[in-house]
């Protein structure tokens, strides 16, 4: 049906991209490490705008003893989510939901929410002629406050909501959140190169009834030193998703 590349998404799991269409990424690869750093044995997950099932089949990966649930709307992601998630043998573990993030809510609460948004306005760029490609990276289905709002309405007490943005929107990301009466807790910048600027921002949030814990900044994820080699904190999160070194088996995270 589609011209796709199987790719290693975790150790034992592998992911079905187009080999010309939105692909898999660093940002989905840190988010779903980030987010079981945050809540490190959820029991029920949930996946909002999952695309091909990047961030919340890695959160899955981690979790063994969880299940999740993942809402996608796009119809060719939505098809390569569900052969991901057949591939994987995880049909047990997960159910897909054909939907619009606005639009689905869900009867039971989540200790994990987890979303990579889509960053860009329609105005700041040029629309991809690629249906998906256009939805993966534009505001087509709603932005940022869609997704805490989403994430709120389907939080467990003291559940957490883990997702990305780029960190030049920063602040476009918390008003989203207190918008959607989130508290940031924790949040790190992403290096792609040492000398470059942050890239995006990791942010976990809780329900703003939740305590009182404050929010920390914590110390940037360089993912490169500057001959472009990958940093040990990079190989740390591939580790955990079960990736030898890249310098010892000439491997990188997929992009």
């Amino acid at each position: 049906m589609f011209d796709v590349t199987i790719d290693a998404l975790t150790a034992g799991w592998t992911i079905a991209q187009r080999r010309k269409g939105h692909r898999h990424s660093t940002d989905d690869l840190l988010t779903g490490w980030y987010a079981i750093e945050i809540v490190p044995s959820p029991t029920t997950i949930l996946d909002l705008g999952s695309g091909i099932g990047g961030v919340g089949l890695i959160a899955l990966w981690r979790s063994p003893a969880a299940t999740l649930v993942a809402i996608e709307a796009q119809d060719t992601s939505f098809a390569l989510l569900t052969d991901n998630i057949e591939r994987n043998r995880l049909t047990e573990r997960v159910r897909a939901i054909h939907g619009d993030l606005r639009e689905v809510r869900l009867p039971e609460p989540f200790d994990l929410v987890t979303g990579s948004p889509p960053y860009w306005d329609v105005s700041e760029g040029v629309l991809p002629a690629d249906s998906q490609k256009a939805h993966a990276r534009f505001e087509l289905r709603g932005d940022v406050r869609d997704y805490a709002l989403a994430a709120r309405a389907a939080l467990a007490v003291n559940g957490r909501f883990v997702f990305c943005f780029p960190t030049v929107q920063r602040a476009r990301a918390e008003a989203a959140c207190v918008a959607a009466d989130l508290a940031v807790v924790r949040s790190r910048d992403v290096i792609p190169r040492a000398s470059a600027a942050p890239l995006f921002t990791l942010f976990a949030c809780r329900r703003v009834e939740d305590g009182s814990e404050p929010h920390v900044r914590e110390p940037d994820h360089l993912v490169r030193d500057e001959h472009g080699v990958e940093t040990p904190m990079h190989a740390a999160a591939r580790a955990a998703l079960g990736f030898k070194p890249a310098a010892l088996d000439g491997k990188s995270e997929p992009r």
